[in-house]
């Protein structure tokens, strides 16, 4: 299958009915936990859409030539909030599950880590890969053919801040009026 490249409009449509098919589900989750870097974006507008809090919990398992290569995977020491405990039900997002192992290793260190204040976790996706050895949750789009997911926000992870600069042509200046 070829590569299946993703427009904003595409993204935050996703994004959408991810929300959705969450809602229709009529579970009563109260803490969102995304994984960074995939899941800002979606954590982001989950949390707003629910009004719940977001936590991050970071989490990195690909690099070399174009972020294409999976290695280990690495985890933050802690988790980064803003309420004082995690939330006994929570919904764990991330953009992605490729291969899985990322998403049911962040199911084991939270449990690890809040096990004694968690009662449940369930999983949301954008994208469900038919390689992945978990099955999400919640998914909006399941892929068969498990084909390289560009997403718009690619081209970033390309530049430089020098080519940034180099396409304003006037001076940024750093003071506001």
């Amino acid at each position: 299958m070829p590569d299946l490249y993703v427009s904003w409009p595409d993204y935050n449509s996703k994004i959408e009915l991810l929300a959705v098919k969450i809602y229709q589900s009529n579970w009563n989750f109260n803490q969102i936990v995304c994984l960074a870097r995939g899941g800002l974006r979606i954590g982001d507008i989950l949390s707003r859409i629910y009004r719940y809090p977001l936590a991050i919990l970071a989490a990195s398992s690909y690099g070399g030539f174009e972020n294409r290569v999976r290695g280990d995977l690495t985890f933050s020491s802690h988790i980064t909030m803003t309420t004082g405990e995690l939330s006994s039900r929570i919904l764990l997002v991330d953009d992605l599950v490729d291969s899985g192992s990322t998403l049911e290793q962040s199911v084991v260190w939270l449990k690890q880590h809040y096990g004694d204040r968690i009662e449940e976790i369930r999983t949301a996706v954008l994208w469900y890969k038919a390689c992945s050895v978990i099955v999400p949750d919640y998914y909006v789009d399941y892929l068969p053919d498990n084909p390289w997911i560009h997403q718009p926000f690619e081209p970033y992870e390309q530049m430089s801040i020098a080519q940034l600069a180099a396409s304003y042509t006037a001076p940024l200046n750093s003071k506001q009026p």
